[in-house]
């Protein structure tokens, strides 16, 4: 096989190649406020805990480190340019879901909304929080899921940096390749 030439890059650039996963939008709420934000920076770390990355000075981090929860919602890619609008904009200054078109729906399990919108939604309690300075970051255990029942694999954004974006596509299946013992779900 064939090596692959390469080239330097700033290190800025690395979220091209590692990028976490889909775009998420996370809605929070404490007292009579809620909030929308986009997401970007999060990693799953178990099989029900989720990582994320809140900047301090996002109205979410308020809301979510009152209320210790949140939500999780996966946007498809026809949401594309509401994740956009809404990442551009503060809650503290507008409502995103009346500015969006976005219907908040009741969960079960926290008090924050999900987005009906969306393909997924994950309702989550703060497991543990790490806010340093520089790094606040939040993990959330998933105490609920709820997914659309089609498509089975949605058509997700995936963020590269610079304002482009990668739109999740086709499957390819090795699971035949898997010891049964090391297949997920």
């Amino acid at each position: 096989m064939a090596t692959i030439r390469k080239r330097d890059l700033p290190v800025d650039a690395s979220r091209r190649f590692l990028e976490p996963g889909p775009v998420l939008l996370l809605c929070s709420a404490h007292g009579d406020q809620r909030a929308i934000m986009t997401l970007g920076w999060h990693m799953m770390l178990g099989y029900d805990l989720v990582g994320t990355y809140v900047w301090e000075d996002n109205h979410s981090h308020a809301l979510a480190r009152r209320s210790r929860e949140c939500t999780l919602n996966v946007p498809g890619v026809d949401l594309l340019d509401a994740v956009v609008g809404i990442g551009n904009c503060s809650s503290g200054e507008v409502d995103k879901f009346r500015r969006f078109g976005l219907t908040p729906t009741r969960s079960r399990e926290v008090s924050a909304p999900g987005i009906g919108q969306c393909h997924a939604i994950l309702e989550c309690r703060l497991h543990e929080a790490r806010i340093t300075r520089d790094y606040p970051l939040f993990v959330w255990r998933v105490l609920r899921l709820r997914a659309a029942v089609s498509p089975a694999l949605p058509r997700t954004v995936h963020y590269r940096g610079g304002g482009r974006f990668m739109v999740s596509g086709g499957e390819v299946s090795r699971r035949r390749l898997f010891r049964p013992d090391m297949l997920d779900a």
